[in-house]
């Protein structure tokens, strides 16, 4: 119960942002603006500031990034397994398959900073900035015959990767920013989690169903509980303990992220089964999410 209340902020601002696109109809060039903002300025300060910050155990990194590229991976395998019972046509699996191993790294860094403060952040980020590139592969890679898309340069361009390469390269060098570089950043920061959350609930679409009802089940399992349990059996293996087994595994049990909605639609998916899912994935993640945190924590 405890954990449930720790977590009934981060939850209660998704909600609030699908209240206020619902009733306050500020149009859809505002909520793209929000994101922008967002995705571009406040996520990368808050980033660049716990990375900078904190002090990295480089040797606990390999092991852990092991564990979430390893849980991502389950993902993808357990994903492909439906296309051999399923007739389902190939783009619209290219777009939903993407729901099985893909995060919403504004809910995972939000998350890790409620329950463990900024080494939390700190931790989830460096697993933000390494996973974020290896999904995008892959995604990019299963629509790229029904689509045109610069893949390097998106993965160039994704100023998550940079925030966290940047905070980690200052950190490695001992740099600690004057006072009002701290308090610039730290205000960036405190306002990314609030907004950044409150997009996510703006971008739930739950108006339709999902046209692939049985494979669209089979992919919620897969992202909600089968990747949280990977996390666990490969993080035992490798040695992983205290804050970086507990970050591999709620990085695991992520909603799918909303980007993939916006690749499917760039590249000429199936967008209304994305959304559908990602819609669906964050919804039953706030029932997943505090029973896998909850277990963690203990």
């Amino acid at each position: 119960m405890q954990t449930v209340l720790l977590l009934l902020p981060d939850f209660s601002l998704i909600l609030l942002g699908a209240a206020i696109r619902r009733w306050m109809h500020l149009g859809d060039h505002f909520w793209s603006g929000v994101e922008k903002l967002v995705y571009f300025i406040l996520f990368p300060a808050l980033l660049l500031n716990a990375i900078m910050r904190t002090q990295l155990d480089l040797g606990a990194a390999l092991p852990l990034l092991a564990t979430a590229f390893a849980a991502m991976a389950g993902g993808m395998l357990l994903g492909l397994l439906p296309r051999v019972f399923l007739q389902v046509p190939a783009l619209s699996f290219a777009s939903i398959y993407q729901c099985a191993y893909r995060f919403n790294s504004y809910i995972a860094l939000a998350v890790a900073g409620m329950l463990f403060g900024r080494p939390g952040i700190a931790t989830m980020g460096l697993v933000v900035g390494a996973a974020v590139p290896f999904a995008n592969l892959v995604s990019v890679w299963m629509l790229a015959r029904h689509g045109e898309i610069g893949l390097w340069r998106e993965v160039a361009r994704n100023p998550l990767i940079w925030a966290t390469a940047g905070g980690f390269l200052l950190n490695l060098a001992g740099f600690l920013p004057p006072p009002p570089l701290q308090a610039f950043l730290g205000r960036l920061a405190d306002a990314s989690i609030a907004l950044g959350l409150i997009a996510v609930g703006a971008a739930l679409r739950l108006d339709g169903t999902a046209g692939l009802r049985l494979l669209s089940g089979w992919l919620l399992a897969v992202k909600l509980l089968a990747l949280p349990l990977i996390a666990i059996a490969v993080g035992r293996a490798v040695g992983l303990s205290g804050l970086n087994f507990q970050i591999a595994v709620l990085f695991a049990a992520m909603p799918t992220a909303s980007s993939a909605y916006i690749l499917a639609m760039r590249m000429g998916g199936d967008g209304r089964s994305v959304a559908w899912l990602i819609s669906a994935s964050t919804l039953l993640a706030m029932l997943s999410l505090p029973l896998w945190a909850a277990w963690l924590i203990g």
